[in-house]
């Protein structure tokens, strides 16, 4: 027998053996691609994204806001009263924030339903069977030209009184735009006595540039 071309003995190491599987198990294989595709995702995912739900610019800002007029009151004097518009100016310092604004009025609102606003203000009803405070138009200004007598007149009559009768009176909507705040308390309507606002709006819808409703 030639020397250089011995018997197959069947026992070939190539890559295929009888009996033997060629290459990976199916099942390695998928658990493979599952935890890539784990991995990937996981990596390109920012961390914390999959558990914080999204924030709303919105809600946040105002909760912020919140936060803020709770933490700094604002200090406040009261200017002008009167009795017969049942009327109060209040100046604050030019300064004030809204959200300061804001504070202050949730104060005095917070301070008429626990029956200490004489506290804080004059009585703007003396002796009504409903408190000293039964109706009451708070306006709150950070210019003490406007925390006055005329200023108050004005907007208590409202944007739609004849102004030919007040010639020399500030302008209703000059008036209405330098009110940095508006509480108004009546205590003959039940189902809403507290109204608050940053900024003015009349019992006719007239309202200046920033207003927004709070209570």
């Amino acid at each position: 027998m030639d020397a250089e071309h011995k018997p197959d003995t069947g026992t070939s190491s190539g890559p295929y053996e009888e009996g033997k599987r060629a290459g990976a198990h199916p099942l390695v294989v998928v658990l493979s691609v599952i935890l890539g595709l784990w991995l990937v995702i996981w990596l390109a995912t920012p961390k914390g994204k999959q558990t914080n739900a999204p924030v709303n610019p919105e809600l946040a800002s105002k909760t912020a806001a919140d936060d803020e007029a709770d933490a700094t009151p604002i200090m406040f004097r009261v200017k002008t009263t009167i009795k017969e518009f049942n009327a109060i100016g209040l100046l604050v310092p030019e300064q004030a924030t809204d959200s300061q604004v804001a504070g202050l009025l949730k104060r005095l609102r917070q301070a008429r339903l626990g029956n200490q606003l004489t506290t804080l203000l004059p009585s703007t009803t003396p002796k009504h069977k409903l408190g000293e405070h039964a109706v009451a138009d708070i306006f709150i200004f950070s210019d003490g030209k406007f925390a006055k007598a005329d200023a108050l007149g004005v907007l208590s009559r409202g944007a739609h009184a004849p102004g030919e009768l007040y010639p020399s009176a500030v302008p209703f909507e000059v008036a209405m735009e330098h009110v940095r705040g508006h509480y108004r308390i009546d205590l003959n309507d039940t189902g809403h006595p507290d109204k608050g606002s940053i900024g003015f709006a009349d019992e006719s819808g007239v309202h200046s540039k920033h207003y927004r409703a709070l209570f």
